[in-house]
């Protein structure tokens, strides 16, 4: 079992908010040291660099633009990412830049893994657990792991840190507090588009969006929480995608992500989308949401 002190350590170093982001918006390492630096200026407690993999170069990048940021895994792949491999570059990273690199992890989707190797991701995910114990580089509390359904949940509860549910709605973060207990940490991703117009509004996050319909482990998840087969057909419904995107002005938007916190969320990461989210990174939107949350500025 984790150690609860050092567990409330990582929620207290993580901070309410942090920023999630794709690993292809960072294409200039050196460009990405300077904005890691403005974002852990601006309050933000960590970055989430999605579809992480070997050998964390981008990771590396946002580490040495700072000095206090966590940088997390969101996710790790355990079918594309041999756990000895991992487990030693976890423990280069944080020997270099002060325990400050967190693996989340996660068993993907077969749709992306492929039917033949996703076989027993419940089991195999146990076994990539034991396979980082046994390399005695990874504490329990270093790593998190991506979790949606009670058997997922339980076993981040109890092998890892805690929990970061991806694409789920404030109510599924409600759940999962209740599954996880009090203790685990949990880490909920919020999509959020800064646009009022619900037109336009709704056309920037479909964009994103659609990526996930052909995802059951998503979409069958969803329909738990209001959501209907006929909601993933085509481009998706409205409901979809306002289920799946906080959209408005500054005030909604906070009460989207407010709500996370609500349910017993100890951090939430916000994921921005824009009419161009596959490449650039949204640094006036993060600044903008950083007044909007009220984050408390770090002195350079």
């Amino acid at each position: 079992m984790p150690d609860q002190q050092k567990v409330d350590e990582l929620k207290r170093r993580l901070t309410p908010y942090g920023v999630w982001t794709g690993a292809q918006q960072w294409t200039d390492l050196g460009r990405a040291r300077e904005v890691a630096a403005e974002v852990e200026s601006l309050g933000y407690g960590a970055i989430w660099v999605g579809v992480s993999s070997l050998p964390f170069e981008v990771h590396e990048a946002l580490l040495a633009g700072t000095t206090d940021l966590l940088v997390v895994t969101g996710i790790v792949s355990i079918w594309d990412n041999p756990a000895a491999e991992v487990a030693e570059r976890h423990r280069e990273l944080n020997a270099t830049y002060g325990d400050r690199f967190v693996l989340g992890l996660g068993n993907s989707h077969a749709q992306r893994v492929g039917e033949q190797t996703y076989v027993k991701p419940y089991s195999r995910t146990v076994a990539y657990l034991d396979e980082l114990d046994a390399a005695g580089t990874v504490p329990e509390e270093g790593r998190l792991l991506a979790a949606l359904r009670p058997r997922m949940l339980d076993l981040a509860g109890n092998r890892t840190a805690g929990a970061h549910p991806y694409l789920m709605p404030p109510e599924h973060t409600a759940h999962a507090r209740t599954a996880l207990g009090a203790g685990p940490l949990l880490a909920a991703e919020q999509k959020v588009v800064l646009e009022t117009d619900p037109a336009r509004a709704r056309a920037i996050a479909r964009q994103r969006l659609s990526m996930y319909l052909g995802l059951p482990n998503y979409t069958g998840a969803l329909q738990d929480y209001g959501l209907e087969p006929e909601d993933f057909e085509g481009e998706g419904s409205d409901r979809w995608v306002d289920l799946g995107a906080a959209w408005g002005d500054e005030d909604a938007v906070r009460g989207r992500l407010q709500a996370h916190h609500d349910a017993g969320a100890d951090h939430v990461l916000v994921q921005v989308l824009t009419e161009d989210s596959s490449s650039g990174l949204p640094l006036a939107e993060w600044r903008t949401l950083a007044s909007t949350l009220q984050l408390r500025a770090r002195c350079s």
